[in-house]
C-alpha cells in the first residue's frame, strides 16, 4: 500500500466519505476540499485530477479491506472445516462498518458504470481463491470427498459473504443469531438438503 502524508490522507479520507454518501458521479473536488479542510488547488497539485483521486482512494480502501479478508480466510493445516467456516463468518461480521463501506462503493461503481467491475471482482476473487485453497487442502487430507473445490468455494462464499453484505451494506437486520446461522449453514453444507 502506498504511503501518504497527512494532507493526502485527509484528502483520501474525505474523498471516501463523499463517495459513501453521494457516489462517484456526485463527488466533486470542491466538496472533497471542503470536507478535507484543504484548498481545491492542493487536491490538483497532489492528485492531478478528480478521477485520479477517486482511483487512488478506492485502491487505498480496497487494499485495506482485502488485507482484512486475507487475514480472515487464512488457515492453518490443522484447522477443521466447521471451525474454519464459522470463523470466516464471524470474522466477516466483525469487520467495522466503515471498513466494509468499500463494498458499497464497489457496488455503486458497478451500478453507475457496469463495464467497471474491478473492485467487486477483486473482493470476490480474494475470498473465493482462499476458500478454494482451503477446500483443496481438505480434499487432499481426506476430510471431505473429492468435489470441485472451486464450486464448493463459490457456494461457501455466496452464503457467508453475501449474507454479511446484505446485513452490512444494505443495513438490514440479521434477524438471526449468527452462531445459529453458521451452524445451520454448516449442517446443510455437510448433510445436503435431501430428506
Amino acid at each position: 500500500m502506498n504511503e501518504f502524508n497527512s494532507t493526502d490522507e485527509k484528502i483520501i479520507k474525505a474523498t471516501f466519505g463523499i463517495l459513501q454518501k453521494e457516489g462517484v458521479t456526485k463527488a466533486t473536488t470542491k466538496k472533497i476540499a471542503a470536507e478535507a479542510g484543504v484548498n481545491e488547488v492542493t487536491i490538483f497539485r497532489n492528485f492531478q485530477n478528480k478521477n485520479n483521486l477517486i482511483e487512488v482512494t478506492k485502491e487505498y480502501y480496497l487494499e485495506k479491506f482485502l488485507k482484512k479478508l486475507e487475514e480472515i480466510f487464512d488457515f492453518n493445516d490443522d484447522d477443521d472445516i466447521a471451525g474454519y467456516l464459522q470463523s470466516n463468518f464471524v470474522g466477516l461480521l466483525s469487520i467495522p462498518e466503515n471498513d466494509f463501506s468499500i463494498v458499497k462503493v464497489a457496488m455503486e461503481e458497478v451500478r453507475d458504470t457496469p463495464e467497471r467491475k474491478q473492485l467487486i471482482s477483486r473482493i470476490s476473487a480474494t475470498v473465493i481463491d482462499k476458500l478454494e485453497e482451503f477446500f483443496k487442502f481438505q480434499i487432499e487430507k481426506g476430510e471431505i470427498r473429492s468435489v470441485d473445490a472451486r464450486v464448493l468455494a463459490g457456494m461457501s462464499f455466496s452464503i457467508t459473504f453475501q449474507s454479511v453484505i446484505l446485513w452490512n451494506v444494505y443495513d438490514l437486520e440479521a434477524n438471526v443469531e449468527t452462531n445459529l446461522y453458521a451452524k445451520n449453514f454448516l449442517d446443510i453444507l455437510y448433510n445436503g438438503i435431501k430428506a
